[in-house]
Order: C-alpha cells, then sequence, then structure tokens
C-alpha cells in the first residue's frame, strides 16, 4: 500500500468537500470511511473551516500526515454531491490508487460554470424574486432587480477597488444596495424603500453559513460551528452597517 498516495487522494477530497462548503461531520466522515475502505483501521480524520489534517500509522508504526489549508470559499452545491458520489463510489468498489486519484482530480473540471453574464442575470433575479414576499408590487420589483445588479457588479468585477475582505466587502454592497434603493424610490421609479432594501440585501444574508453552523453544534463539533456562527454574525454586522450609511449617504444628497 502506497500510504502517501492514499493520503493525498484522501485529503484531497477532504479538500473539496471543505470548499463546496460542506459541513465538518461530513468531511470528516468521508476521509475515514475511505480510508477504511483502502484497509486502514484508524485513520485520524480532524477539520475545521479552513484546515484538514489527514494521519494515519502504516504496520511499521509510522505516522504520515497530510495537511490542507482551506481558503476563503462559498457553497457549491453542484460540487458537494459530485464529492458525495465519488466517496460511495470509491468505498464501494475500492478502485486502484492511481485511478482513484484521477477520479479526485478531475472533480473540479466536471462542475459546469456560469457565465459572469448568467451569475449578473442571478443576482438580478433573487431580489426581484424577494420582493413580492415582502409586499412589493411590480415597481418594487423592477428596483429591486436594478439593485440585485449593482450589488452582482460589485460582487463580480469590483473586486480589485473593495478588496477581499469578507466584512468590508459586504459592507460595500450593502452600502451600494441601500443608495441606490432611496434613490430610486426617490426618483419615483419604486414605490417603498423598505422592500426595494431588505428584498436586495437578501442575496448578502449568510443563511448556509448558519445553518451549517446550527448542525455543527447539533453533531458536536463545537469549534467549527462557533467558528461559522462568529462569521455570520460579522457578515450580518457588515450589511447593517453597510445599509445604513447607504440610506444616511442618500438622506444627506
Amino acid at each position: 500500500m502506497d500510504y502517501e498516495k492514499l493520503l493525498n487522494m484522501a485529503a484531497e477530497l477532504g479538500y473539496q468537500l471543505m470548499y463546496s462548503g460542506a459541513e465538518i461531520y461530513r468531511v470528516e466522515e468521508s476521509a475515514r470511511r475511505l480510508l477504511h475502505a483502502y484497509g486502514l483501521e484508524s485513520p485520524e480524520v480532524f477539520a475545521i473551516p479552513n484546515c484538514l489534517i489527514v494521519s494515519v500509522a502504516t504496520p511499521e508504526g509510522q505516522p504520515v500526515t497530510r495537511m490542507r489549508r482551506v481558503p476563503l470559499h462559498g457553497t457549491d452545491i453542484e460540487l458537494l454531491e459530485r464529492c458525495n458520489g465519488l466517496c460511495r463510489r470509491l468505498c464501494a468498489e475500492v478502485p486502484p490508487l492511481d485511478e482513484a486519484q484521477a477520479l479526485v482530480d478531475a472533480l473540479p473540471e466536471a462542475i459546469p460554470r456560469y457565465s459572469p453574464r448568467m451569475m449578473l442575470l442571478g443576482y438580478g433575479a433573487a431580489p426581484a424574486f424577494f420582493a413580492p414576499l415582502f409586499g412589493g408590487g411590480l415597481r418594487d420589483l423592477a428596483c429591486a432587480f436594478l439593485c440585485g445588479l449593482a450589488v452582482g457588479l460589485c460582487l463580480l468585477y469590483g473586486g480589485k477597488f473593495i478588496g477581499a475582505n469578507s466584512f468590508f466587502r459586504t459592507a460595500v454592497c450593502s452600502a451600494v444596495a441601500a443608495f441606490l434603493a432611496l434613490a430610486l424610490v426617490e426618483a419615483g421609479l419604486g414605490e417603498s424603500v423598505d422592500v426595494v432594501t431588505i428584498s436586495t440585501l437578501m442575496v448578502l444574508v449568510p443563511g448556509v453559513a448558519l445553518t451549517n453552523a446550527m448542525r455543527e453544534i447539533m453533531a458536536g463539533d463545537t469549534f467549527s460551528a462557533l467558528s461559522r456562527t462568529a462569521d455570520a454574525i460579522l457578515v450580518a454586522s457588515a450589511i447593517a452597517l453597510g445599509a445604513a450609511a447607504g440610506q444616511a449617504l442618500g438622506g444627506l444628497l
């Protein structure tokens, strides 16, 4: 058994799971089941939101460890589903390590990627669908669509101007959304500033992160849960600060 290749494969699969936004217990269990399938009796897997450590002991008692640093990431349901499916397949079939490694390496390439135009359209469509849920009319729906496009432009093309810091980026996008919503309503294009603003801010709300944090608390992964909860609270604070700043600026103008 080539333990180096086996650990590289398990660590890469765990990394892809983490990068797709999987829960901590899912990452640890998947990597552990994969190593069990290849004949290892007591592998050790430890994960937190930005780090994955996989360790095994050879028959001679020599420990072998791999650590992967996981960068800032969001949620990719398609990649998560493919990772889960591949893990089940590898555990059931146990192919040779070279073949298994090739399948794991091909995971990101198999994911269909949307063009920037399609993503921008999604940023506009999401607030537009939220507007009727909050009691808005057709004019509010149109304004929410325009505000969503503005937020999408900031996220997709404004990275070099507003930086990669998630707190600052969220605050800037919230300020842009609130300011534009107020400007459109004052110009007579919309009816309710509150409806347009809240509908647009919904695309920035960290709902998935907070849901995963609650699931990890129930699973006993307290450290990871606290980390995700703190991140969600910071993002929510950035949304509030940005929206307040945007509306204050709009009021001055």
